[in-house]
């Protein structure tokens, strides 16, 4: 499996996995918890948000603003081609997203100051600025992130989790203060594999379900030793003994095991959203938001192109174009997309000259993000960058703007207030107000 890796070099395979592994410590029955007990506007426009996690800070030049009367050394080695939107343009790759720009909208004036992996991670998937200095490889988490805080506020089918990231989870992706039990579960395995199959979501092949559900009453009978003749002393394990149980139901349910089994796909299908990790989780992304899943994170690294950046957008972009394409067509040809938002984005932009090394460099002053679905009236550029993509200069937005957005679209209040482990009042975000344009 293809490790991708930032430039500072650190490896981020550091993430919480919540399994029935995770399951014994606590984590996932917490993450269970929070689907009883959560309530949400019956009036959202969306009941689901796939975020497809470009890792690294993909290039707004090569995706959706390029820049084709600027000099050479700023508009790089690739045309721009004309979309669905009379007069916007996009890299000459995004070839099938162009063709359905009048379903989507792309925003181009998102800008802010943290230009280093770990801040503005963290910026851009909390909408909270770090309150002290970053280091670039920082895994951080000073807020909750979109997902903990949309698995805390917007209720899961029985037996499922609110939140997934499938592949691994962001640097920045945690509940902070919230706790484990909206912490993600992850899905590290590669949907592409032949034999794939969620790890610690099935009885394991040499468990027999008999022996399964042995094990199941010998931990109850166990539970009832520890406890005799204490039943009036306070036992924080009693009170989760019921999630305990919807973790064991989710390994035994038909239910939950079918919303896994990506095998129930035609072959035509998964060739079309192509036989790759990216195209395949796209495709199980899908089917976690058809179970009814509100949450769920594309992990897709390796956008950190800092060298030959028009080489590798060459041999990846034609299926990255492919892959979210066929998901939004997929998610509409089944009635989904009003209510499934999809979005794409990573940490921030790259620098306007391309460097020494065919490359660009961070760059937090402008990048793109493009949206659908959720009722987002499509056939939009939101906002401008200069000619030569320094900087966001019409309709200038930030990351508490985009926040924002994503949480009034499935019905949370994001100036919801929030408590602390130390009582603390913090705003689920500072600013609450939500991009106009991108509401239904």
């Amino acid at each position: 499996m293809t490790i991708h890796r930032n430039c500072e070099g650190v490896a981020r395979r550091d993430c919480l996995k919540l399994g029935l592994g995770g399951l014994l410590a606590g984590g996932f029955v917490g993450a269970l918890r929070a689907s009883a007990s959560a309530a949400v506007n019956p009036k959202r426009q969306a009941k689901a948000c796939i975020l497809i996690w470009m890792d690294g800070g993909p290039s707004h030049y090569e995706t959706f603003d390029p820049k084709p009367d600027a000099p050479i050394e700023f508009r790089g080695q690739f045309d721009a081609i004309p979309t669905k939107i009379s007069g916007v343009r996009y890299s000459q790759h995004m070839k099938r997203l162009a063709a359905i720009a009048d379903r989507t909208a792309v925003i181009r004036s998102i800008r802010h100051d943290q230009g280093n992996h770990g801040a503005g991670n963290h910026y851009m998937m909390t909408g909270a600025p770090p309150r002290i200095p970053v280091g670039c490889g920082a895994f951080v988490s000073f807020h909750p992130s979109l997902g903990s805080a949309t698995a805390r506020e917007c209720p899961a089918p029985p037996g499922l989790p609110a939140y997934f990231s499938l592949g691994q989870m962001s640097r920045s992706g945690g509940p902070n203060f919230l706790g484990a039990q909206f912490a993600p579960f992850v899905v590290e395995e590669n949907p592409d594999n032949q034999n794939f199959r969620v790890r610690d979501v099935a009885i394991p092949r040499d468990l027999s379900e008999g022996r399964f559900s042995g094990r199941k009453d010998l931990r109850q009978l166990v539970d009832r030793m520890v406890r005799i003749n204490d039943e009036a002393a306070a036992d924080p394990v009693r009170d989760v003994d019921r999630f305990y149980e919807q973790g064991y139901n989710l390994v035994s349910s038909r239910e939950a095991q079918q919303a896994f089994d990506i095998h129930r796909e035609s072959e035509k299908l998964r060739e079309k959203y192509g036989r790759n990790a990216f195209g395949q989780r796209c495709l199980l992304a899908r089917r976690l938001a058809e179970a009814g899943v509100p949450f769920i994170t594309v992990y897709d690294g390796g956008w950190d192109h800092h060298t030959n950046l028009f080489d590798s957008f060459n041999k990846r972009m034609p299926g990255w174009d492919n892959s979210v394409t066929t998901l939004i067509e997929d998610l509409a040809d089944r009635g989904l997309l009003d209510t499934t938002m999809v979005i794409a984005l990573g940490e921030f932009g790259r620098t306007p000259q391309i460097n020494k090394d065919a490359g660009r460099d961070h760059w937090s002053n402008a990048m793109s993000v493009l949206f659908a679905g959720g009722h987002t009236p499509g056939g939009q550029a939101i906002g401008a960058t200069d000619n030569k993509g320094f900087a966001a200069i019409e309709r200038v937005l930030s990351p508490e703007h985009f926040v924002s957005t994503i949480y009034s679209k499935l019905g949370m209040d994001p100036n919801k207030m929030y408590y602390t482990h130390e009582g603390r009042p913090v705003h689920l975000v500072s600013d609450p107000t939500p991009i106009r344009e991108l509401m239904g």
